[in-house]
């Protein structure tokens, strides 16, 4: 089996748990807060790792508390990085959940979003069956590294979660992604505002137009439709309580491409990730463990 190369962001996430996000001049108390692992790209890697699924993790760690914090939590378990360490520091992520399990990001970038073409350059391309990517880290300066390196390799599947920055990355470059025929992951409120649609079969097929490939658009409690052959098909959501939202889009992602890889068709790998994504939504934080990955692989195919 060949590998998957995931590029983006492995983040020191902070967790804040709050009754209620406080506005102008408000003060809230916090219930609860922690460190965790997070990032995008680092989330959808740990799904692939469950999934017993060949990849590299592309993502670059730098200097400072939050750029140690990340080096020694991969040493810990055992995820090698292909990329020099960054002489700038690493940012964070501040989550704010509220009691609903809804979050709000705050992002401080720093060298995790940041990835050069001439350190792509350095992975065997022949060794990679597809790529995912992100739209934090192509709405940065070197966005435009991460998709020169990808024209240079139109051989392989790419899986773009463009995330609610679809409407922030400049349309030229967004326009050269959707030429390598991605198949794009996005939610319903992403989907929606993007294309000014008001339902989702007109926002998938003006997305499948510029793609030429699979449209993936998850809705929440309510499940997930996928658009290809000119159909919009849907796949009902494991229900469960919703308890923390972080995480779930990635780990939705990662499943589908952690089964695709392992040669489930489009329809099996998007209801394990339904199954994958509902323990997440139904846990505290983006990743997880091997305890609850075990527990669910009697409702997935593997």
């Amino acid at each position: 089996m060949k590998k998957v190369l995931v590029i983006g962001s492995t983040v020191v996430d902070i967790i804040i748990n709050v009754d209620f996000l406080p506005s102008t001049k408000q003060d809230v108390h916090v219930i609860s807060h922690k460190m965790s692992l997070g990032g995008c790209a680092y989330n959808v890697s740990d799904v692939l790792r469950h999934f017993k699924v060949p990849y590299i993790l592309f993502s670059p760690v730098g200097t400072g508390i939050y750029g140690n914090y990340v080096r020694e939590k991969l040493l810990e378990k055992g995820v090698p990085s292909p990329i020099p360490i960054a002489e700038i520091e690493n940012g964070c992520c501040y989550c704010f959940v509220e009691p609903s399990g809804e979050r709000t990001f705050i992002s401080n970038h720093g060298a995790e979003y940041l990835i050069y073409k001439k350190w792509l350059e350095q992975i065997d391309m022949s060794q990679i069956s597809s790529v995912y990517i992100c739209g934090l880290e192509i709405e940065e300066k070197t966005g435009i590294d991460i998709v020169e390196f990808l024209e240079d390799h139109k051989n392989v599947q790419v899986y773009f979660a463009p995330g609610p920055r679809i409407n922030k990355i400049p349309k030229q470059l967004l326009d050269r992604i959707f030429k390598l025929s991605p198949i794009l992951h996005l939610n319903d409120d992403e989907a929606l505002g993007y294309t000014k649609s008001g339902n989702l079969l007109n926002a998938a097929e003006i997305i499948n137009k510029k793609t030429n490939n699979t449209v993936i658009i998850t809705c929440g409690s309510e499940g997930v439709y996928y658009y290809n052959n000119n159909i919009l098909n849907k796949i009902d959501a494991f229900k469960v309580e919703q308890i923390d939202t972080i995480g779930a889009g990635d780990s939705h992602i990662g499943a589908t491409i952690a089964s695709i890889s392992r040669g489930n068709n489009l329809e099996t790998a998007l209801s394990n990730a339904n199954r994958v994504s509902s323990v997440v939504v139904n846990s505290n934080g983006a990743l997880l463990s091997d305890e609850a990955f075990k527990e669910i692989k009697k409702d997935i195919q593997v």
